[in-house]
């Protein structure tokens, strides 16, 4: 026990090592402020990379928040001191961001009083949102990342998305984007609208492209790729296009000439252009 202890300690007293961001669904141009903090703070430049995640969090961004908290915990800890980053860390977890609860736990003391005096000026001073920069798909890394904390029967689903999705020329980004808003890697999942297995295949489309069985894992995600490839080359890479037929199907994007004006579909769409990030499928991956 005695030891367990000393490892706690030692692992608070260290300074926090820069962490690859969470893959959310956050919009895109908070995501972009927080891929460039994670660069500078990886580079040390941790003053810049806290003025980035503050901004972020500035407008509404959980994983900037905790990312800043961490800061705060480990390199920037001299100029705002301990209470700063504990203080942003438990209103994240507040909200329900899992990692900043993880971390909160650690830290083995009582919350300071009158919270809001030790949150930085910086988020009270939002100004206006920079727009999105470039057209990047969501680094590798940070789906790499996300991947490594699935629970292990989510993980190996995971990984036979990335190991097909190139045989079909998809990138397996923007599939594990799919699977994660269609079944959240659940290959038991059905919809009310009879939508089954890991990419939500209904029994038109799994008749379609071959798929016998829409629970096996493999035919599932075979299917959904083969779909996936259709629906790419259909609409000549537009994501928004494309997750919109996924959704709603491709007769209603004919028919609308774009994304159908259905609340479910955009709500879709938006998350599919947030987790993948680019408006044009990137071949290769």
């Amino acid at each position: 026990m005695r030891r367990l202890a000393l490892v706690v300690l030692l692992a608070i007293a260290l300074p926090l090592q820069a962490e690859v961001p969470a893959w959310t669904d956050e919009p895109i141009e908070l995501v972009r402020l927080i891929e460039r903090a994670n660069r500078a703070n990886t580079a040390g430049n941790r003053l810049v990379a806290a003025r980035l995640y503050c901004s972020a969090a500035a407008h509404g961004s959980l994983e900037a928040q905790y990312q800043l908290g961490r800061l705060y915990l480990g390199p920037l800890r001299a100029r705002r001191g301990h209470d700063t980053g504990h203080v942003l860390l438990a209103l994240a977890a507040q909200r329900g961001h899992a990692r900043a609860e993880t971390l909160l736990s650690s830290i083995r003391r009582p919350l300071p009083g009158d919270l809001d005096s030790h949150l930085p000026p910086c988020l009270y001073a939002a100004g206006a949102l920079p727009s999105a920069e470039g057209e990047a798909v969501v680094p590798h890394e940070v789906v790499e990342h996300y991947i490594a904390g699935l629970p292990r029967n989510h993980r190996a689903h995971a990984r036979l998305v990335q190991r097909l999705a190139p045989r079909f020329d998809v990138d397996a980004r923007l599939a594990l984007a799919i699977v994660r808003a269609e079944s959240n890697f659940n290959p038991s999942a059905r919809s009310p609208r009879n939508a089954m297995g890991l990419m939500q295949l209904i029994p038109d489309t799994a008749e379609r492209f071959g798929v016998r069985d829409a629970f096996d894992p493999e035919q599932n995600v075979r299917g959904g790729l083969a779909y996936l490839k259709w629906l790419i080359a259909r609409y000549d890479g537009d994501i928004a296009r494309v997750a919109g037929a996924y959704n709603a199907g491709e007769g209603a994007v004919d028919r609308f000439g774009g994304v159908p004006p259905y609340a479910e579909t955009e709500e879709y769409v938006r998350r599919i252009l947030a987790f993948y990030r680019a408006r044009r499928h990137v071949a290769g991956g």
